[in-house]
């Protein structure tokens, strides 16, 4: 199995050099493709058959950061970051696969600490590729960093070297913490401590210890794909809710009312006729939206963001084969503009409005959203002529729908579309 494909840069994905190392390549693959990791290709074809799975590109800031805008012209999965202080705005336990090629981060500064961080992003069993100088080129500094990243991963964090050849190194984590608890006292870096939260990512620092693994094996023992999408995850039962109502039974009804609502809009609005591809659903719960999407054949990807003013599902969703970011829409989301075909915000507004006003999120979604795309707005009544006016003031052609519960509901549909030309252009043609 060979590709000819030519790529370079800081990215999340399965790369073409990987297929060199076959037999391991082949075996991480079919594992990976198994729990609904796709593979990212820059064949058109290839990317059509990628419905299945989840990937993510991310760019380093500064240097690569028109990839990310290139790949998301591409209809790929792709989000723009700083890997810098903070963590990255992904759960604990989210990726079975992270890559890195010619990355240009020195992994073993500060203690290891970015490293620390993909550990903490890396699922238990998962696989860590690094493509770099380092591991092919034998002169006396390269040799230096390469020791050095050996002696971090195998000795310090645990890591199994599964495979050193050619351009790529691979490493395995653990799938518990028997290794971390049988090193010597006072080894560094530190086991963090048990108060710590993995998954609180919004404005939390980098943090220089080792997150541990559920003892329980939540987010390490997840079902194959394609089953896992609408199984229920074992981490649904450690996400912090305000309901009288079972995890289970509203995990259900999300699905449930989803399957309903998408399966008549693409009846009636007739989906599969519109140019459709990189899709946000602005307020992603357990992610009900992404799989109704997917059950339904539709060849679009989907990112599932969750507000920070929600409870916080983000392991739920990529235990489900899914992909999603936190975010607060009282600020910009970390995207180039005009990179959403489709936007669905489902009751955003009625739940940010003691935060931030409704023209602060429709002027980031105008923003977002590319000339011709779509957003459907589903919220309250008494908030639809304000955002029907904003959604004019900026542009859109905007059209109300009653929902399925008919005229009188306490909720409308805003179906808004945005102009290919300009309102200050058409008045000048």
């Amino acid at each position: 199995m060979e590709i000819d494909e030519k790529r370079s840069g800081n990215d999340m994905l399965y790369s073409a050099k990987m297929m060199k190392i076959n037999d391991l390549f082949v075996q991480i693959y079919e594992q990976a493709k198994k729990l609904g990791f796709g593979l990212i290709k820059k064949k058109k074809r290839e990317l059509k058959e990628r419905k299945k799975g989840s990937a993510k590109e991310k760019a380093k800031l500064d240097v690569h950061e028109n990839q990310i805008q290139f790949a998301l012209e591409r209809g790929v999965p792709a989000m723009v970051s700083a890997f810098a202080t903070r963590r990255l705005l992904y759960p604990s336990q989210a990726f079975e696969l992270i890559h890195c090629s010619r990355c240009r981060i020195n992994w073993t500064r500060d203690d290891g600490l970015y490293l620390l961080e993909v550990n903490r992003m890396l699922r238990g069993g998962g696989y860590f590729a690094w493509a770099a100088q380092p591991v092919y080129k034998h002169e006396l500094p390269f040799q230096k960093q390469w020791k050095e990243m050996e002696g971090l991963t195998t000795t310090r964090l645990c890591w199994e070297l599964v495979k050193k050849e050619g351009y790529v190194a691979i490493w395995r984590k653990p799938s518990n913490n028997s290794c971390y608890l049988g090193r010597d006292a006072g080894a560094q870096p530190p086991l963090c401590d048990p108060s710590d939260d993995p998954d609180n990512v919004w404005y939390v620092g980098l943090k220089a210890c080792i997150t541990r693994l559920p003892e329980n094996g939540y987010g390490t023992n997840i079902t194959a794909w394609p089953n896992r999408l609408d199984s229920v995850p074992d981490r649904l039962h450690s996400i912090q809710l305000e309901s009288q109502i079972s995890r289970g039974e509203l995990f259900k009804a999300e699905n449930g009312y989803w399957k309903q609502m998408l399966t008549g809009y693409l009846h009636t609005y007739h989906w599969e006729r519109k140019p459709f591809r990189n899709v946000m659903d602005m307020r992603a719960g357990f992610g009900g939206f992404a799989a109704a999407l997917i059950n339904l054949g539709m060849d679009y990807w989907i990112m599932n963001v969750v507000p920070v003013s929600a409870p916080n599902t983000l392991p739920v969703i990529y235990d489900r084969g899914l992909i999603g970011v936190m975010h607060d829409w009282c600020e910009p989301f970390d995207t180039y503009p005009r990179t959403y075909d489709l936007l669905n915000a489902n009751r955003i507004f009625s739940t940010e409005q003691k935060r931030c006003n409704i023209s602060t999120i429709m002027l980031e979604m105008d923003r977002i959203l590319r000339p011709g795309g779509t957003a459907y707005i589903l919220d309250i009544v008494f908030l639809m002529d304000e955002i029907q006016a904003v959604g004019k003031a900026m542009g859109w052609q905007t059209t109300p729908r009653d929902t399925m519960e008919g005229p009188h509901a306490n909720w409308k549909l805003l179906i808004c579309e945005k102009s290919l030309v300009s309102k200050k252009k058409k008045r000048s043609m």
